[in-house]
């Protein structure tokens, strides 16, 4: 089933294009959500009027993406996460926490859909993602993705943004464990 996009949807296609997707997708989903319109003979001769309707609305608003993109372009957030001594997030951090963050940390209110990540943010790190406010307008940010206690980093390695007394307190607990596992050995021997 061919249709017309009218929004940008991961995998499928950008605003406009003329796509095949299956019949299920396109009459299920698709088409009763809005998001797009069967590619009849009719609905491509309007094609173009469409386009051109949506041009006209982004060159009015130019001037708002350049002005967030300049607040956000080459800034770092911090996005606080739960997760486990590997490092290894509970979830995944998603562009609606992302548009969240920004709009608290930054102050700049962002659609979801024009935060686009990298595949799967599922460990704790540093991460980029651009946004897609304009084809004229780009811009780009970092998020730190953290823990409540700020670590950065699995359990173990060195914590970036973890206070020295907690990595103290850290090493006796450490060395209890290693002294036990030794223990243990000594007795199956």
């Amino acid at each position: 089933m061919e249709v017309i996009l009218l929004k940008n949807i991961d995998k499928v296609g950008r605003k406009f294009d003329i796509v095949n997707v299956k019949d299920g997708y396109g009459r299920n989903y698709l088409i009763p959500q809005g998001l797009a319109l069967v590619a009849n003979e009719r609905n491509r001769n309007n094609l173009d009027s469409f386009k051109r309707q949506e041009a006209r609305k982004l060159e009015q608003r130019i001037d708002e993406f350049r002005a967030i993109a300049e607040k956000v372009n080459g800034q770092t957030v911090k996005v606080i996460v739960k997760a486990g001594t590997s490092g290894k997030i509970f979830g995944s951090v998603t562009n609606v926490q992302l548009a969240k963050v920004l709009k608290e940390q930054l102050e700049v209110e962002i659609d979801r859909h024009s935060i686009l990540l990298p595949d799967s943010v599922k460990m704790l790190g540093t991460y980029h993602a651009t946004l897609d406010l304009h084809p004229e307008v780009e811009a780009g940010f970092d998020f730190i993705v953290m823990t409540e206690d700020g670590r950065t980093t699995p359990v173990g390695e060195e914590a970036t943004e973890a206070p020295a007394e907690e990595a103290a307190e850290e090493a006796p607990a450490e060395e209890a464990a290693e002294e036990a596992a030794e223990t243990a050995e000594e007795e199956n021997e």
